[in-house]
């Protein structure tokens, strides 16, 4: 195992990815069609040989099947407020310009889906919880 970390947001019509190394760094963030995530999470466990973690929302289990098929294990992870997380993410990461400067950051919508930011902070949870029980 390499420490690094796969992480996925499963979604009904798309689902964020995002690969991070055991340091936090992050090596690849993306945004999938779900029809697409077999091949994709194929793609980057062969690349990578993560550690693969999931989001436990309502579309999971689907996605779950879909990797565990892989023969790769799935460990799911708390995605407890990550969307509002992600949209802080996506406004830090590109800050607003004209007009929307002068709106507070919360109440703006990021005009591109964050599902990607969600997957980045998943691993990064996941990367906590396990520094913190010293697995690493």
């Amino acid at each position: 195992m390499s420490g690094a970390v796969l992480a996925v947001d499963p979604g009904r019509e798309k689902c964020g990815v995002a690969v991070l190394a055991a340091d936090g760094t992050v090596l690849l963030q993306e945004v999938v069609p779900t029809a697409q995530l077999a091949a994709t999470a194929a793609h980057l466990i062969h690349t990578y040989a993560p550690t693969v973690i999931m989001g436990n929302g309502t579309t999971s289990a689907a996605a779950r099947a879909c990797i565990e098929e892989l023969g790769t294990e799935v460990t799911l992870v708390d995605e407890y407020r990550t969307t509002d997380a992600a949209k802080a993410a996506y406004w830090t990461a590109h800050p607003p310009r004209g007009w929307r400067r002068l709106i507070p950051r919360g109440m703006l919508v990021p005009p591109v889906p964050v599902d990607d930011f969600v997957a980045v902070i998943l691993a990064q949870r996941y990367l906590t919880e396990v520094s913190q029980l010293g697995k690493y």
